[in-house]
């Protein structure tokens, strides 16, 4: 029976489980050692392991060695599909340490440090104590909820008071919308029926740091892509952002670019969550059908804007197969993905700044597929004087079949206009 009735983890204790881990032993064996309980040593373990290494098979198949279709099209209604369980990395301990298949084992490997394990639990425990107590996940999980109920008026202490499982006051959910926590599903400050007005204390005039969950960068940060781009000989990259003028109302153009033909498409959205963008990405998936996709879009490169984090979904599909591999530019470095900022520019053009998007015609998919029309059919100096349509014809005539398919246009060079009225032009 577990007697230490301490609730938190030392170093020590952390090392121990690093030991425990190496040595194959069961959470429930470690718990014991340590006089605590098994349920503490599994959500250590689950909270602090990080992804070592990523699978670049399709789909975690336990018989992808003997495949008899080669690996290619993978997909979960496969006859010979079997979803890949690891006994000692899925359930006990939890992690890879140790593990006699550690080096050629081709599916993801999680790895437990006791070092990372002890900064990263220091890093939570101060930014819990300052701030915003909340990580990315919790703010869409809470922000989901209170969403509809301030979208109907209520105030926040009528939601307060009829959801007491939310286990936040009144004045706590008020400067959470107000510090934009929920700006990931859409919420603003100006959603507020009404703003009550408090004297602004000391503390508060700070600058809040708001906790976030930076799990999903681990494999995807910028190295991570230079390194697989070099390794993997990659030309197929698309790069995606976001383009909106107004954060409360909208609307938010998620932009993509495929950068061996200069090429610009755009989805159009009218709030700006995690989910929007995955949706985003899977339009494009359905326009241009799985294997045309995954040829173009072999990698996905954005940067760290709430909106983009929730890198599981965008890259695989709900069948569970991977339709792209998304990785992330570093802070403040908007530049490592200039070839798409370069182009955001002539989308500005016809959808300038400090302007009601609406208000000048940009009311749907359909308006904004007139500005990405006119915009691929412009002659680009560094191609040479080609368009993006005419060198995406060239070299990929499907892929230009498909977005035409889809509402996109190829216009007559005299007749492209970068302007705003292109919108209203009949």
């Amino acid at each position: 029976m577990a007697t230490n009735k301490n609730k938190h983890l030392t170093q020590d204790d952390r090392n121990v489980i690093a030991i425990g881990i190496v040595n194959g032993s069961s959470k429930k064996a470690i718990a014991d050692n340590l006089g605590k309980d098994k349920s503490t040593i599994g959500k250590e373990i689950r909270a602090h392991r990080y992804l070592s290494h990523k699978s670049t098979l399709s789909l975690e198949c336990e018989n992808y060695a003997h495949c008899k279709f080669k690996r290619k099209n993978c997909t979960v209604n496969c006859p010979d599909y079997s979803k890949f369980r690891c006994k000692r990395r899925d359930r006990t301990p939890g992690a890879c340490n140790g593990c006699e298949k550690l080096k050629s084992c081709r599916f993801d490997k999680y790895l437990y440090k006791p070092t990372i394990a002890y900064e990263e639990y220091r890093s939570e425990l101060v930014e819990s104590r300052t701030g915003i107590n909340l990580t990315s996940s919790e703010a869409v999980e809470l922000g989901n909820t209170i969403k509809p109920l301030i979208l109907k008026g209520h105030s926040p202490y009528q939601i307060i008071a009829a959801h007491p499982e939310l286990g936040i006051s009144e004045k706590t959910l008020y400067n959470y919308i107000e510090q934009g926590v929920f700006e990931c599903v859409g919420i603003a400050n100006i959603d507020l029926r009404i703003k009550v007005k408090r004297k602004m204390t000391a503390k508060k005039k700070t600058i809040y740091k708001k906790r976030q969950d930076r799990k999903f960068l681990v494999g995807r940060l910028y190295t991570d892509y230079q390194s697989y781009v070099e390794s993997e000989e990659i030309t197929h990259i698309l790069q995606m952002d976001t383009v909106y003028n107004d954060i409360s109302n909208g609307p938010f153009i998620q932009t993509f670019k495929f950068i061996k033909y200069g090429l610009l498409f755009a989805v159009y959205h009218d709030t700006k969550t995690a989910a929007d963008m995955v949706d985003g990405l899977a339009v494009l998936d359905s326009i241009l059908g799985k294997s045309l996709f995954e040829q173009e879009a072999h990698i996905t490169l954005t940067d760290r804007g709430g909106e983009f984090t929730d890198a599981e979904h965008m890259e695989k599909r709900d069948d569970g197969t991977r339709r792209t591999r998304v990785f992330y530019c570093d802070p403040m470095q908007s530049g490592q993905k200039g070839s798409l900022e370069n182009m955001h520019r002539e989308l500005r053009y016809i959808l300038p700044n400090e302007v009601d998007l609406r208000s000048i015609g940009l009311t749907d998919q359909t308006s904004l597929n007139v500005a990405i029309s006119h915009i691929n059919s412009s002659a680009k100096e560094h191609l040479n004087g080609k368009s993006p349509f005419e060198l995406c014809e060239f070299m990929c005539p499907e892929l230009a079949q498909k977005l035409y398919e889809f509402g996109l246009q190829k216009i007559e060079k005299d007749e492209v206009i970068l302007r705003p009225s292109v919108l209203t032009h009949k």
